[in-house]
């Protein structure tokens, strides 16, 4: 099943609590809290005012201590946040670990199990300016053909970068398990109604 992932505004939104509810609400299976310039206290009170049903469906971008404290759903690392860890961050069962690469060689050549990964940029991103593809998609279908060819462990790739509706049909037939979302959700002045729309587009 095509995975579709939201990733919050890195900037706090007007009622974000009842915004990101509203999201889980719709039908979102996962939601990462992504606030890299936030304090740890300030991500604490964001958390805090989601209803607690929702918590298993969080996942956060650093701060493994309240992953653990309001049994969260699972912890994102980050590049920086993946090379200081020294070992796999102590998390509760069934709370997933994440993180983000770039390359392709990144992800052949990781060592630490996770439970999905992220690779970016697929397409220009839409919530940074400048910030364009990487990636060519001739070679994207050929490193997901040879993965499918090799047994072992293999996390799941999805992809980061420019997700808009449109582009998630290509997305899913270049090999990607899922997609992660940000500025298609955010920039939107419907999210509720622009995550219909990627949802259908990614069935």
């Amino acid at each position: 099943m095509f995975r579709l992932v939201i990733i919050s505004a890195p900037a706090a939104l007007p009622d974000e609590p009842r915004l990101l509810a509203d999201v889980l609400g719709a039908g979102t299976e996962t939601l990462h809290l992504r606030k890299p310039d936030w304090p740890t206290a300030q991500v604490e009170t964001l958390v805090q005012a989601i209803p607690e049903q929702l918590h298993e469906r969080l996942v956060l971008h650093g701060h493994p201590e309240l992953v653990r404290r309001y049994r969260l759903g699972g912890l994102h690392l980050t590049g920086v946040q993946r090379a200081a860890a020294g070992r796999r961050p102590l998390l509760l069962p069934n709370q997933t670990l994440s993180t983000s690469f770039h390359s392709l060689a990144e992800i052949s050549g990781h060592r630490r199990r996770y439970e999905y990964v992220f690779l970016s940029p697929i397409f220009d991103s839409i919530s940074k300016q400048g910030y364009a593809s990487r990636f060519e998609l001739p070679a994207l279908r050929a490193f997901f053909a040879q993965r499918a060819a090799q047994a072992g462990y293999q996390p799941p790739v999805l992809a980061l970068g420019g997700m808009a509706a449109q582009n998630l049909p290509m997305v899913r037939h270049i090999g990607f398990a899922g997609a992660a979302v940000l500025g298609s959700i955010w920039q939107s002045p419907d999210p509720v109604g622009a995550l219909g729309q990627l949802r259908a587009a990614g069935r």
